[in-house]
């Protein structure tokens, strides 16, 4: 049984935690590694966390000294692992407690090096508000007008993973980077029409930031993907349009 490596950023969750770590616990797969990235300058909440480490060896935590971002916490997530596979789930989100054996048995048996799967959407207190339904992503250009993954429904194999294919350092937007990277390498990512997680929505959160999500939305055009001004102002109106008509 391969190993598969969970990866947890953590700022500011207290409330989702440890009901997310619980998911995380209970997956029907048992051979993880689980690591979380305390990413909070600061450290009330680190007594918490470390207690949850108390519940299930498989827990790892690493502290960073500075606020490094979901992104770079990701991404040092990911050079301090050992698994054969990468899982990532924020630390708001829920999976299904047989998300990982499923999606490992999925990959395994046609060969796939990147999956993600269908998803609801719920609110704070775990009403579902909505669903997206996973897609193919087979070219770049598929993906460019609309990040349609769910971060938390991702697998990926670690053996694809390099210094230039990993989570951008963006307040927002970093794992849309990370997808087209891999696209753009021609690493397809399949999908799996199953909702084997739940994606919390909470307003306050950095990712219901309309104006910072504009300005990432241009960096990851124009820096990341190195598109001219206007090439990139024309993608973040897509990107933009296709945000409401989902909403």
């Amino acid at each position: 049984m391969n190993l598969v490596t969970v990866i947890i950023p953590y700022f500011k969750k207290k409330l989702f935690i440890k009901e997310t770590l619980d998911s995380v616990i209970c997956q029907t797969y048992k051979n993880l590694e689980i690591i979380i990235v305390y990413d909070d300058t600061d450290k009330r909440d680190l007594d918490y966390i470390k207690d949850l480490l108390k519940s299930d060896k498989r827990i790892q935590l690493i502290v960073n000294n500075v606020s490094l971002g979901a992104g770079a916490s990701r991404n040092l997530g990911i050079k301090n692992s050992k698994g054969d596979y990468i899982a990532f789930i924020d630390a708001d989100d829920l999976w299904e407690a047989n998300k990982i054996e499923f999606q490992i048995e999925f990959m395994q048996n046609n060969n796939y090096a990147v999956t993600h799967s269908s998803y609801k959407i719920i609110d704070k207190n775990k009403n579902i508000i909505g669903k997206r339904k996973a897609r193919n992503f087979n070219h770049l250009n598929e993906l460019l007008k609309s990040c349609d993954i769910g971060l938390s429904s991702v697998v990926i194999k670690k053996n694809i993973l390099h210094d230039d294919c990993l989570f951008a350092t963006l307040k927002t937007k970093e794992d849309f980077v990370f997808w087209l990277s891999l696209l753009k390498k021609n690493i397809q990512i399949k999908s799996i029409d199953n909702s084997l997680m739940y994606w919390r929505k909470l307003n306050d959160s950095l990712s219901s930031s309309v104006g910072q999500k504009l300005i990432d939305g241009f960096r990851v055009y124009n820096q990341y993907m190195k598109f001219n001004f206007f090439k990139s102002f024309y993608l973040l109106i897509c990107l933009s349009l296709n945000f409401l008509k989902k909403k």
